[in-house]
């Protein structure tokens, strides 16, 4: 089979097309045959072993696919052998099946980024009706998600943070109330002006650095940030107990891959989700579609912050 593998660590040039042999289901595993998978931006910093879990060589990069199994269903899947490749080995307990009428991209979309937007919304912020929330990199697969959600779920005030006007112009669209630009000298102050002059109740975080910094200052009383990547590969100032506790304000990180093991984390959430795009109430984005053997171009998209949505494999 065809698939992009990684030999040594590095930037996008390290992803080759190369031929492996097919694999070969063991016990509690099936094979999936790959119509797309999705790509990630922490699938940039397992290309360069920055991730969170340490990586090995060789490897092939990718966490979701869509395709079909043996008997014919068409299914999204969580990987156990990566992604980007023609057949992959996954969990039956990790595949959801698709219903009509929802495309790969769509479905690649609700992956990796709908599981992330629903638990950091639900599951670490406990976002509550009438609430404002701040959503970074809100042009991005997860943010174009969580803004439509926020908003369904009844956030009083959704700012949008983007790199440019037209992302900011797209985030609007899909229902942020305002927008500020992402690299303002003056952040905090910038997200208590979009808020009407008030502190912020929920942050939606996964720039690092001085975004990190900022949006933190920038909490309410009992407001929560939610840190969920490091795209500035810039970690943040650290986080002073006392200062939390003296402003009542809360941080937590969020990483999918803990939910992986709890199926009442993962498969309700994924049929809301299904459910919401098949009746049309909630819109992925695909802001880009790869041959296989063009991953590379599509992780250089993704690092220069010049992609919106989900950037999607075929293969």
């Amino acid at each position: 089979m065809k698939a992009i593998q990684i030999s040594e660590f590095g930037g996008p040039e390290v992803l080759a097309l190369v031929e492996l042999p097919d694999p070969v289901a063991g016990e509690g595993l099936v094979v999936v045959d790959v119509t797309s998978a999705g790509v990630n931006f922490a699938d940039t910093h397992q290309a360069e072993n920055s991730y969170l879990a340490p990586q090995s060589l060789p490897l092939v990069p990718g966490s979701e696919v869509v395709g079909k199994l043996a008997d014919g269903s068409r299914v999204a899947a969580f990987t156990m052998s990566g992604g980007y490749c023609e057949k992959a080995l996954v969990s039956p307990g990790m595949c959801f099946p698709l219903p009509d009428g929802v495309t790969d991209g769509q479905a690649l979309s609700l992956m990796v980024q709908g599981l992330t937007a629903w638990h950091l919304l639900r599951t670490c912020t406990h976002l509550q009706p009438g609430e404002s929330v701040v959503v970074h990199a809100a042009a991005g697969g997860v943010g174009t998600l969580a803004v439509q959600l926020a908003k369904r779920w009844g956030a009083g005030r959704v700012i949008a943070v983007a790199s440019t006007e037209d992302k900011l112009s797209l985030a609007r669209d899909l229902g942020a109330d305002v927008g500020v630009l992402a690299g303002v000298d003056d952040l905090r102050g910038a997200l208590k002006e979009a808020n009407q002059g008030r502190h912020v109740d929920v942050v939606l975080e996964m720039v690092g650095g001085p975004t990190f910094d900022a949006s933190l200052a920038a909490l309410a009383p009992f407001g929560r940030l939610a840190t969920f990547g490091m795209a500035s590969r810039q970690p943040p100032r650290p986080v002073d107990a006392g200062a939390l506790m003296a402003k009542s304000r809360a941080v937590i990180g969020f990483w999918l891959a803990h939910c992986f093991g709890r199926p009442e984390l993962m498969q309700p959430q994924m049929a809301e989700l299904l459910g919401m795009v098949a009746d049309g109430s909630l819109t992925p984005l695909v802001g880009g579609t790869y041959a296989l053997q063009d991953a590379r171009l599509a992780h250089e998209a993704l690092r220069s912050r010049g992609s919106i949505g989900k950037l999607v494999l075929e293969t």
